[in-house]
C-alpha cells in the first residue's frame, strides 16, 4: 500500500496557490526581503533591482522572477516560494533588509 499522506502533503502547498506565473527565460530571483517594521514591504532581486510588494506581485504574474506563486488572504495577494524541496530558496528563509537600506522611504 502506499504512504499517499506525504503525497498529499506535498501537493497542498501547491493547491494553496492562485496563480504560479510560468517564468520567463531572464527572470530573476528574489535574494532578500525588504522589511519596515517586520513587515515585507518589497523584494531584492538576483538583478540588482529592489522593487516594492506590488511591483513585485506585477512582475511575478508577466513572469520575471522565478520560484514564486501568488496567494491570497483576505483579499489580499502576496507572494509565496513554489515548494521544489529546498528550504534554502523559501522566501521565509531568505536575509531581510531594512526598506531605509534599501532606499524604499
Amino acid at each position: 500500500m502506499k504512504n499517499t499522506n506525504n503525497q498529499t502533503a506535498s501537493v497542498l502547498p501547491l493547491m494553496a496557490m492562485k496563480e504560479i506565473p510560468e517564468p520567463n527565460n531572464n527572470a530573476a530571483n528574489i535574494t532578500a526581503l525588504v522589511k519596515d517594521s517586520g513587515k515585507v514591504v518589497g523584494y531584492q532581486l538576483s538583478n540588482g533591482q529592489t522593487i516594492s510588494k506590488e511591483e513585485g506581485l506585477a512582475l511575478a504574474k508577466q513572469g520575471g522572477i522565478q520560484g514564486v506563486g501568488v496567494s491570497e488572504r483576505y483579499g489580499n495577494e502576496y507572494l509565496k516560494s513554489v515548494p521544489d524541496g529546498t528550504d534554502s530558496n523559501n522566501l521565509s528563509n531568505l536575509p531581510a533588509v531594512s526598506s531605509i537600506t534599501a532606499g524604499m522611504q
